[in-house]
């Protein structure tokens, strides 16, 4: 292929997948914004004490999709339709597996949790509310994740983005209606957000009834499945380390600010939490729409293609994050207002400082994402594992408590871009390294 078609290819891909990433973000984002409006600064604090749990909900999903979807994409390239559709198998018994626990623990454990979270007695109903209703619909946003996944890479990024969209449209739309006309509260922001995947696999399903899929389940041993488990949640455990990181950084950074400013500082982190999810999709959507060119490329052994695409992600992430960061600047007051529906002069000073520090974070943030999917596309998982863990738990947590016991409450804010600088550092040595040892190679052959 010409660098043309490397660019039609990334074009398509990635703007379909940034789309329904955006989309796909909108799921706590609309929560945010109307609950806000609809039970105050309590209800705020509430959800961002139950926003970890919903990112492990979908890390799990997204490392199973991801995972399996990525080897079914390299044994397409070399066309090995059998060992294909016994990955999608092995992935969906996961899948399955992971469900249960995930209900399980929503039927019995979602009060504990929500303690464990650190809800005082003011959100605790709102916030084991929220846990329980959500971990029972683990089996839709999981399935979901793990269709989408298997759909991208199996050539059609547009259903993939449609059913995103349409299911991140009905979760704001039955938001709106369940909190505000039907008085449903708490409960009625989180069962707009679970009947979300709902519609989305309804949007999928056309796709399947119709046989336009090659991914197909199959029997297979239990052998078979537990020796591609390895495999699938190798390569699929950077995304999951992605979204539980998130979610691990959010319990932490909760804590921290709790003893810094109180349940007003949790809600205003819960504004700049938010609207970090949303950056972060575009480059999760940049990403993931690049991982099934780079696993196929790489498949066939097109190394130039790899580093083509490669190129175009970057450079998509930095005028993205110029895009980004300025609109943050320029517009943070704005942003704080829009989810201080109460006119609380604290909760938006320290939004307003939050925002213009902690988003100067967002390009390194942005280049840590695609490298890490681009090695555990090229079958190099390790960097992928540690840029993963550096910036989910081995960095960000120990700078947090340094720098907010030197610095306070911008401390907090200051964590994350550091933490994300440095690890890019890091990122790009090991791929300019990987880089000159595959040159190497080539000539010695």
């Amino acid at each position: 292929m010409n660098n043309k078609t490397y660019f039609f290819q990334f074009f398509q891909y990635a703007s379909f997948n940034v789309l329904g990433m955006l989309g796909l973000s909108c799921y706590i984002l609309a929560d945010t914004f109307f609950i806000s409006k609809g039970l105050g600064a309590n209800g705020l604090a509430a959800l961002n004490l139950a926003i970890p749990v919903y990112s492990f909900i979908h890390g799990s999903g997204l490392m199973l999709g991801i995972g399996g979807g990525t080897k079914y994409a390299i044994l397409n390239g070399k066309e090995i339709r059998d060992l294909a559709d016994e990955t999608f198998t092995a992935a969906a018994k996961l899948t399955a597996a992971l469900s249960i626990f995930f209900v399980l623990l929503g039927i019995f454990c979602s009060g504990a949790a929500a303690r464990f979270l650190g809800a005082d007695d003011a959100v605790f109903h709102m916030t084991k509310t929220y846990l329980q209703v959500i971990l029972l619909f683990a089996p839709m946003f999981m399935l979901n994740n793990l269709l989408l996944c298997f759909v991208r890479n199996d050539g059609a990024p547009h259903l993939a983005m449609a059913a995103m969209l349409g299911g991140s449209l009905s979760n704001i739309v039955l938001d709106y209606i369940f909190i505000f006309p039907l008085n449903m509260g708490i409960f009625g922001a989180v069962l707009a957000t679970g009947l979300a995947p709902v519609v989305s696999l309804m949007i999928l399903s056309p796709f399947f009834i119709r046989k336009q899929n090659r991914f197909r389940l199959i029997k297979s041993r239990l052998s078979s499945t537990c020796a591609l488990a390895s495999g699938i949640l190798s390569s699929g455990m950077p995304s999951l380390v992605t979204e539980v990181s998130s979610g691990i950084v959010i319990i932490v950074f909760n804590i921290i600010i709790l003893k810094l400013q109180g349940n007003i500082g949790i809600a205003a982190y819960g504004v700049v939490a938010n609207l970090s999810l949303v950056v972060i999709a575009i480059y999760t959507g940049i990403a993931q729409g690049v991982q099934p060119i780079l696993a196929n490329c790489h498949g066939v052994g097109d190394r130039a293609g790899v580093h083509v695409v490669l190129r175009y992600a970057l450079i998509a992430a930095a005028a993205v994050s110029a895009v980004v960061y300025a609109g943050v600047f320029f517009g943070a007051e704005q942003i704080a207002k829009i989810f201080n529906s109460g006119h609380n002069a604290l909760l938006q000073a320290i939004a307003v400082r939050g925002l213009k520090l902690y988003f100067t974070g967002c390009l390194f943030a942005g280049v840590n994402i695609i490298l890490s999917v681009y090695f555990t596309s090229t079958e190099v998982p390790r960097p992928a594992h540690v840029i993963s863990l550096l910036r989910g738990f081995v960095i960000i947590l120990p700078m947090a408590f340094l720098l907010s016991a030197a610095f306070g409450i911008d401390g907090v804010w200051c964590a994350f871009p550091a933490t994300e600088l440095m690890v890019s550092v890091i990122g790009f040595a090991w791929y300019f390294n990987k880089k000159r040892r595959s040159k190497l190679l080539r000539r010695r052959v």
